[in-house]
C-alpha cells in the first residue's frame, strides 16, 4: 500500500477518531495535531503560534503584523512581506508534502487535500454527521451542555470553511471537491473505517492494475 488518505470532516462527525482508528487498522501513521509540531520544528516558528493559526481564516492586519516579529527560517523577499497566517499555511503546506514523500498515511485536515492534489496515490474523503449525531459526540467528549456543543460545532466549522475556501481552489465540504464524502452518523466510527478501508482496496486495484 502507498495510499496518503487525507479527511476533511465537521466538527463532531469524529473524523480525527475515524482517522486514528483507519490509520491503526492499516498499520500507518496518522497526522492531525502531530502535523502542527513538526511544522513548527521544520519551519523555525513557534508551535503555539502556529496552533494559534491551526485551521482558522487569516486574522488582522495588526494581529499579523505584532506577530511577524517571531517568524524566521524563510528569507525570500516575497515571503517576508507576507503576513504570518501565511507563512504558518506554507510551513504547513511544505510538511505536509515532505509527510507524504515518506510512505502511506493518515492526514486529518489542514487542507491536505489540496497540499496534495498533484498526488494520484491521494485519496481525499470528507465526513460528515448529522446534527444530533455531533452533538452528542461534542457532549460527551468535551463535557459541555447541548447548547454548548451546539455552538463549538457552528464556530469551529465556520471557521475550517472559510481557512479552506480562502487558502484553496475548492470549496469546503461540497461533494466535487473530494474522492468520497461518508456520513459517519450512518455507520458509527467502526462501520464508516470499514467502508473507507473497501474504498481504499478498490482505488489501489485500479491503480495498479
Amino acid at each position: 500500500m502507498n495510499t496518503i488518505i487525507t479527511i476533511s470532516r465537521q466538527y463532531g462527525s469524529a473524523g480525527h477518531e475515524i482517522g486514528q482508528k483507519l490509520a491503526d487498522s492499516l498499520g500507518i501513521k496518522c497526522y492531525d495535531k502531530e502535523l502542527l509540531s513538526r511544522a513548527a520544528k521544520e519551519s523555525g516558528f513557534c508551535e503555539e503560534i502556529i496552533q494559534n493559526q491551526d485551521e482558522r481564516p487569516t486574522t488582522s492586519f495588526l494581529y499579523n503584523l505584532v506577530m511577524d516579529t517571531y517568524s524566521f527560517g524563510y528569507n525570500t523577499a516575497h515571503f517576508v512581506d507576507m503576513p504570518i497566517s501565511q507563512k504558518i499555511f506554507l510551513a504547513q503546506f511544505d510538511t505536509i508534502k515532505k509527510i507524504a514523500d515518506e510512505g502511506p498515511c493518515v492526514i486529518v485536515g489542514r487542507c491536505a487535500d489540496y497540499a496534495l492534489s498533484d498526488r494520484k496515490n491521494c485519496l481525499k474523503i470528507f465526513i460528515y454527521a448529522d446534527e444530533d449525531f455531533k452533538i452528542k459526540h461534542v457532549m460527551s467528549k468535551h463535557d459541555v451542555t447541548e447548547k454548548e456543543a451546539r455552538e463549538m460545532c457552528i464556530k469551529a466549522d465556520k471557521s475550517r470553511q472559510s481557512y479552506y475556501n480562502y487558502y484553496s481552489s475548492k470549496k469546503w465540504g461540497r461533494a466535487d471537491s473530494y474522492d468520497l464524502c461518508i456520513n459517519s452518523a450512518i455507520l458509527g466510527e467502526d462501520g464508516t473505517v470499514d467502508l473507507i478501508k473497501q474504498f481504499i482496496e478498490v482505488f489501489e486495484k485500479k491503480n495498479n492494475a
